[in-house]
């Protein structure tokens, strides 16, 4: 895979970050099969912890460098065209892309597929990272349906049992999974008080925020004794009107004339958002 290093200019807003990354991931869908729906939802959390860490300006061979796992890891659309955006990847080379984080690729910290087991590499990285007193961060995205399994919950245990504060898990609370709701699923609510049942520090946040995702980021960075993680409000399918909320476009490929009314909603929105 091709990869860049972003050159120094002026720092772009985080709303336009993730316009570019989501136009992006529309462009995958036109040439092979892409799970839309839960990429389009956790594009803002990954320019938010990318932007608090700093990791697109950092040397990846920094063994103190932050760490980011996308446990989620069939959402890895959002992810490539995040670091895109950043000018550490080039998407536009033709495919296949693999559909889930593969190692080797610049920005990809751990290699994940199966669901509920990025936190529990997540956490093995924070407590490395405490033996060998390195202060960085570990953030782990999850989706709200993985927390199904319940490797995450023995994760969860051991995070907080060797009070490692500097892991940061971000739940993209969708409220969707491939066969439906989250709620008819298996329904996990109320979130918040499992998490703090299991001695986490809890955050809810509106994962579309741009500025309240950087502030409940920020109120991490500060070691208190525990894990902490953002419960961050998400909608499936975010900035397609025709995919939002629908379980259809859990994934997808797009035809040209589908595809250009996918772009087309997302600028709508956007010219609605500069109003």
């Amino acid at each position: 895979m091709t990869s860049t290093r972003a050159a120094a200019g002026p720092v772009r807003a985080p709303a336009e970050l993730a316009l570019g990354a989501r136009r992006r991931i529309l462009r995958f869908a036109g040439d092979q099969q892409v799970h839309l729906g839960s990429s389009l939802s956790v594009v803002d959390l990954l320019v938010a912890v990318l932007r608090e860490t700093g990791a697109p300006a950092g040397d990846p061979s920094d063994p103190g460098r932050p760490r980011l796992v996308l446990s989620k890891g069939h959402a890895v659309w959002a992810l490539y065209a995040v670091l895109a955006e950043h000018g550490l990847l080039d998407t536009e080379r033709p495919g296949p892309w693999a559909g889930h984080p593969v190692d080797g690729v610049p920005g990809v910290d751990a290699a994940t597929g199966a669901l509920g087991h990025g936190l529990s590499i997540g956490a093995g990285l924070a407590e490395a990272a405490r033996l060998q007193g390195r202060g960085h961060r570990t953030h782990v995205v999850l989706g709200d349906g993985e927390l199904n399994e319940g490797s995450v919950w023995e994760a969860a245990m051991f995070a907080a049992h060797r009070r490692l504060d500097r892991l940061v898990a971000l739940v993209d609370v969708n409220g969707m999974q491939q066969e439906g709701t989250t709620a008819e699923v298996l329904d996990l609510g109320p979130l918040d008080r499992k998490w703090r049942a299991f001695g986490w520090r809890t955050v809810t946040v509106d994962g579309h925020d741009h500025a309240a995702l950087r502030a409940a980021l920020a109120e991490t960075a500060a070691p208190d004794g525990q894990p902490t993680v953002l419960l961050a409000h998400t909608v499936k399918g975010k900035g397609v009107p025709f995919m939002e909320h629908s379980a259809d476009w859990h994934t997808g490929t797009l035809d040209p004339a589908r595809l250009a009314a996918a772009l087309a909603a997302l600028d709508r929105g956007r010219a609605v958002a500069d109003d």
